[in-house]
């Protein structure tokens, strides 16, 4: 088909230069996004009288449509305006229920066969191959054009999976250093560099610290292991029998990290993203390594005193991200396909990207948006973009849920408990092996 083509063609070009070009960076989160429990706190917005409503030709609205959508917490904001706008526009009532976007495709997983999972979603691609194996998701088919024509190749490759479409593209993540200028003058060009840094300003008993990340989760970890050559699954992440994380790249990265134990003396799970921001807010973090989500709230925060950088460099070599791309996805079992369809199409245009840019600091994937005078003008965004060249895609292949577990089990054991890292990550490795193979045979 001339669609599958077309994807087939975007497939073929890299993530990190299409996003380069754009001048950004997504994601995340990621499936590693700090992911707080879901709340009961859900809305539903008057809807416009349905005279009101105005229906423009193409897509046409089930009649009597009414949606559910899952956000996460961190950006309910901008969901739950962007909600009122689609209703002002079509007149269909949405309601908005927090979920976690790390926990979306195992809900839908559980809620979308019965009726009860929402219409449309929202999660890091790097959940696609697992939700799309599943059926539980529509391709993108009607819109696929518009979505195609509208953002980066970049984005597209990352919510396309096995040459369809599927997602529209919201947003680009990767996670960058976060520093507060007043106590670091000069941004640290390598761990060392930070590790110098910190043995002047860290003091545990006041509870300071020269840096802090969540210390046990894959995602902000993932430099220590891929800076080195270490990976998740060769072959651009399509090789699920080869697996990379205890490779000999990945140990030689790991020894900075066991290396920066030494000036943050802190359990891993002790550090949490709350914790974590409320220290650097008052300035008893120095440098902080997270992503966009917390952007506005750290500008608010710090104001002028805020800086972000590339993470610094390990061992000479630049630092190796990871990066997704979120997305909205229509559930396969949705009453309302088309009013679905919309919303999606509504809530990922060149004015909603942009009002997710002000509500949370997101990095646009529409072209349109990425030109933009909100986010050329924005130094913040631009942070992102350097640290974005160094980025590598999360794999989209299914196997890709089996890693997260053993690893963030692994670096607590290598952090809290000096496990040397070639036993703890074989033993992660050969647990996602066994979860590979169990889950193909």
């Amino acid at each position: 088909m001339k669609m599958k083509k077309m994807l087939t063609l975007l497939a073929t070009l890299t993530l990190t230069l299409s996003i380069t070009a754009c001048g950004t960076s997504n994601s995340t989160t990621n499936n590693a996004e700090p992911a707080p429990a879901p709340a009961a706190n859900n809305t539903v917005t008057e809807a416009p009288a349905q005279e009101e409503a105005v229906v423009e030709e193409g897509l046409q609205p089930e009649e009597g449509a009414t949606l559910i959508v899952w956000e996460s917490r961190e950006e309910r904001a901008f969901t739950d305006e962007i909600a009122k706008q689609f209703e002002e526009k079509y007149g269909i009532p949405v309601k908005v229920e927090e979920v976690a976007a790390t926990d979306q495709v195992t809900k839908l997983t559980q809620d979308g066969p019965s009726g009860l999972g929402a219409d449309i979603v929202m999660f890091p691609h790097d959940n696609l191959g697992r939700a799309a194996e599943a059926g539980l998701l529509l391709t993108n088919e009607v819109l696929a054009e518009e979505t195609i024509a509208n953002n980066t190749p970049a984005s597209i490759q990352g919510v396309t999976f096995n040459g369809e479409l599927y997602g529209y593209p919201r947003a680009a993540e990767t996670y960058a250093l976060f520093y507060n200028k007043e106590l670091v003058t000069e941004v640290p060009q390598s761990f060392d560099d930070v590790i110098e840094f910190s043995k002047t300003f860290t003091d545990k008993s006041k509870n300071r610290y020269g840096i802090m990340w969540e210390t046990g989760n894959m995602y902000f970890n993932y430099p220590f292991i891929a800076s080195g050559g270490g990976y998740i699954f060769g072959d651009n992440g399509t090789n699920k029998d080869d697996i990379g994380i205890n490779s000999e790249g990945a140990l030689l990265g790991l020894q900075t990290y066991v290396k920066l134990k030494e000036v943050l003396p802190v359990k891993s799970g002790d550090i949490t993203p709350d914790i974590k921001r409320s220290l650097f807010n008052v300035g008893d973090i120095a440098m902080d390594i997270t992503g966009p989500w917390e952007l506005a709230g750290y500008k608010e925060a710090l104001g002028d005193k805020l800086g972000i950088a590339p993470i610094p460099t390990i061992d000479g070599k630049p630092a190796i991200s990871l990066s997704g791309i979120k997305a909205w996805y229509i559930n396969s079992f949705t009453q309302y396909p088309n009013a679905a369809q919309l919303f999606a199409q509504f809530a990922s245009s060149k004015d909603a990207q942009l009002l997710l840019n002000e509500k949370v600091g997101s990095i646009p994937t529409n072209n349109e948006a990425l030109a933009s005078d909100q986010i050329n003008n924005d130094p913040f965004v631009a942070g992102f973009a350097q640290q974005v060249i160094n980025s590598q895609p999360m794999p989209t292949i299914a196997e890709m849920g089996n890693v997260w577990s053993p690893v963030n089990a692994a670096l607590p054991e290598i952090w809290d408990n000096g496990k040397e890292p070639k036993e703890a990550m074989d033993k992660a490795a050969q647990q996602i092996k066994d979860l590979n193979d169990g889950a193909t045979e």
